[in-house]
């Protein structure tokens, strides 16, 4: 029954993920009419429109822009963590070596990229961009690989979910660590608190939802004040929703089955909307070719397919992990080339990598460019495979 109440939560979740990608693509298409149209000064200035409230004395605003990519992508963080969790619990990824696989994936879809950036770019003047090709955009790779149905093992699908969010932790760390001016340890401390408050509610056993939404908030307003982005407090709320390993709901997937619609349907195309407005230049072609375009495109496309295949063959080889269910390496191969999909988190990178405002707009074309490149190859190989057993090695 266990079994039974998983698979169905998560086949809602790719439900939803598929008429949701649908839309998401829609989203970039047209966001990239309106910025290379007479309405891109009108649209820019909607995005930097600030917004916020008053409650007594407490006043607080953002622009729409900030409410976007650090308010309702928590929230999608936080759909994706809850079922990272379940799947750590109860399905795919509870055992350690199913689980460790991800971890090791991803940490090399990290390392080789940025190896092979830096040695592009190394003495030079975009030299600051190495972490600009580590990151993988959750949302955009789970929409086209949604898409792909029963084409594929629901397996992989779960396989790619805890690698995209292993490596945009990852990327949030190097963020933090080497982009991030300044921490606020204050709001990182009360942040502290009210994860750890979070802890006692569900080593309590408290199942009531608003004891871990309301602190979540909380937890959202710290870390967003702290430096560090505010999208990770969605993972780290997730992390203590109670989950069970019976037929009985649990509060996880009562918030999961809640979620599923209007995140896929409503915040990733939002998002898409907002991000992709990237207005074409002329000068922007010969800068795909230049060690900054160069070292995102390859860094992106082969440094993650690369990365994400090899370490997993040396993970599988040494055991220390094995390969998702009904899986061969071909699989995984396609995965990779899914992962270079680094839209989101790559522009927010190139972002704090580079004053210069035409080396952010070099950057943020190769990153489209690349995450095309990545999104339709990962597809068309993925749709290719006809095996399911996993090839011996």
């Amino acid at each position: 029954m266990t079994k039974i109440i998983n698979l169905q939560a998560f086949k809602d979740f790719l439900r939803s993920g598929q008429i949701g990608g649908v839309l998401l693509m829609i989203c970039v298409v047209i966001s990239l009419i309106i910025a290379n149209s007479n309405h891109k000064d009108n649209f820019s200035e909607l995005l930097l429109t600030d917004l916020g409230f008053t409650l007594g004395s407490i006043s607080y605003s953002l622009s729409v822009s900030a409410w976007i990519n650090d308010a309702l992508m928590a929230i999608f963080f936080l759909l994706v963590g809850l079922e990272i969790k379940r799947e750590l619990v109860e399905g795919e990824l509870s055992s350690v070596k199913s689980a460790s696989l991800p971890v090791v994936a991803a940490l090399g879809g990290m390392l080789i990229p940025a190896f092979i950036y830096f040695i592009l770019n190394k003495n030079t003047d975009t030299a600051s961009g190495w972490g600009i090709p580590m990151a993988t955009d959750i949302a955009f790779a789970l929409a086209i690989i949604s898409m792909l149905g029963k084409s594929i093992p629901a397996s992989l699908k779960i396989f790619l979910a805890a690698l995209a969010i292993v490596d945009d932790l990852g990327a949030i760390l190097v963020i933090a660590i080497f982009y991030t001016n300044e921490v606020h340890l204050d709001y990182l401390l009360m942040a502290g608190g009210v994860l750890a408050l979070l802890l006692v509610f569900n080593f309590f056993k408290i199942k009531q939802l608003y004891f871990y939404l309301i602190p979540g908030i909380f937890l959202w307003y710290f870390i967003h004040h702290s430096g560090i982005h505010a999208t990770i407090a969605g993972v780290l709320l997730a992390l203590t929703i109670p989950c069970n390993s019976n037929n009985i709901e649990s509060p996880l997937e009562k918030l999961e089955h809640l979620l599923n619609g209007p995140v896929n349907y409503f915040i990733m195309p939002i998002f898409a909307l907002a991000n992709t407005n990237i207005t074409f230049q002329k000068e922007m072609l010969g800068g795909l070719v230049s060690p900054l375009g160069l070292g995102i495109i390859t860094g992106l496309f082969a440094g993650k397919t690369i990365g994400v295949a090899l370490f997993s063959w040396i993970a599988v080889k040494l055991k220390l992990g094995t390969l998702p269910s009904e899986s061969g390496w071909k699989h995984i191969i396609g995965l990779g080339m899914l992962a270079g999909i680094g839209f989101t988190m790559s522009i927010f990178i190139s972002l704090l990598s580079f004053s210069d405002e035409m080396h952010v707009t070099e950057a943020k074309f190769a990153i489209l460019c690349a995450s095309v490149i990545a999104g339709l190859a990962g597809f068309i190989f993925l749709k290719s495979i006809k095996e399911k057993a996993p090839v011996k090695v």
